[in-house]
């Protein structure tokens, strides 16, 4: 007799939920499952296409607390041992910057891509994806484990607050906010407890993440959101803000098949690193800056007004199948539809005409320059 339980189908793992999932609720999120949590798509009232044009006008606040954070400790410079699954230079990296970099296999492709603050000369703070972070942090343990010590921090939340007005309402609780530049960092007292906060986020517009105590997350949340200017964001405009700024999203444009190089990221790659080497996948990666590669993240326009959706193939003027689209949308600050994807390197050329195939039929389109928008960062 075979046994009925063999024959149930496995229970899906209950999501889990940030710190800030009943304020969500009540400020009627709608939720859906994204890497593993239940977390906000939209909210009532605004909706993707408001949401996302508050955040360019004004200021929105992303719920990020799904991504994972760490701090790597050693007895000596944990940038040492980071330096060898990292092609970025952190043992450059000042006190209170924070730098952009990937997390490499050992055939160079890309297993995340991550933030990198430094506290002091033996603490790095580091930011991960939140569908990643699991796989991630085994990793780093394992392949730089006897050197440093990785501590998840559970029990922190992140904010992100985007937008050409988050300078002025964050200088309201802190005023030395103010003077910050683009990718830099710093600690703060609110309420007794320590708040990090980055000059940074992912939408292409300035502004700021603020890693909080997951017991006061909710909290300090409102207390931004008495603000006139801020509203809060859902992921749906997070994903089109991203795109438009040509930023690549893990799982899309990003994974273990796809080197720095063919994700068009060499820039992450210092000159102290192309000299030396000495990083997982370095002789590949080396390799293709010298002689170039087979493909490229390019930024794709299509003609008319229908998006183009990840997975679409991307064909040659001659109809001949050359690339893949990774994400693609309409873009609502650029007023037409918005894409990136993957092309044969013969064909990565800004103004290159190209074909989309949607839904059966070839649609005209064109390589693009990136960001689709000019970034709002604070630099100078």
């Amino acid at each position: 007799m075979t046994n009925a339980a063999h024959h149930q189908p496995a229970e899906t793992p209950a999501l889990l939920k940030t710190p800030l999932w009943e304020l969500h609720k009540a400020l009627g999120g709608k939720m859906v499952p994204f890497a593993g949590y239940d977390m906000p798509v939209q909210y009532d009232g605004m909706g993707v296409l408001k949401e996302h044009l508050h955040t360019r006008r004004r200021a929105g606040l992303f719920d990020v607390s799904h991504m994972g954070q760490a701090l790597l400790t050693a007895k000596e410079d944990p940038a040492l041992a980071l330096e060898k699954i990292v092609p970025g230079s952190m043992t450059g990296l000042e006190p209170e910057k924070q730098r952009y970099t990937l997390l490499l296999n050992d055939k160079g492709g890309i297993l995340d891509d991550l933030m990198v603050t430094r506290w002091d000369d033996k603490t790095l703070f580091l930011v991960v994806n939140a569908a990643c972070k699991e796989k991630d942090f085994n990793y780093i343990r394992k392949t730089i484990g006897k050197d440093v010590k990785l501590d998840y921090l559970a029990d922190r939340a992140l904010l992100a607050l985007q937008g050409p007005e988050a300078e002025k309402v964050l200088a309201r609780l802190f005023p030395l906010v103010a003077a910050m530049k683009f990718m830099t960092t710093t600690k703060v007292v609110y309420e007794g407890a320590e708040l990090f906060i980055s000059r940074s986020g992912y939408t292409g517009e300035d502004g700021f993440e603020i890693s909080v105590p997951a017991a006061m997350a909710e909290r300090f949340a409102k207390q931004l959101l008495e603000h006139e200017e801020v509203k809060m964001i859902g992921l749906g405009a997070r994903d089109s803000l991203r795109l438009e700024a040509g930023l690549c999203l893990y799982g899309h444009e990003l994974d273990e098949t796809v080197t720095p190089v063919e994700a068009n990221l060499k820039w992450v790659i210092q000159k102290r690193r192309r000299e030396e080497g000495g990083f997982c996948g370095a002789d590949r990666i080396l390799a293709q800056l010298k002689d170039g590669t087979q493909r490229l993240r390019v930024g794709i326009r299509p003609e008319g007004k229908a998006p183009v959706r990840e997975g679409t193939e991307i064909l040659s003027p001659e109809g001949q199948v050359i690339g893949m689209i990774t994400s693609g949308g309409f873009g609502p600050s650029v007023d037409h539809p918005v894409a990136m994807g993957y092309v044969e390197s013969a064909y990565a050329a800004e103004g290159t005409q190209l074909q989309a195939m949607l839904r059966g039929t070839a649609r005209p389109c064109a390589v693009a320059a990136l960001p689709f928008i000019a970034p709002n960062y604070k630099r100078d």
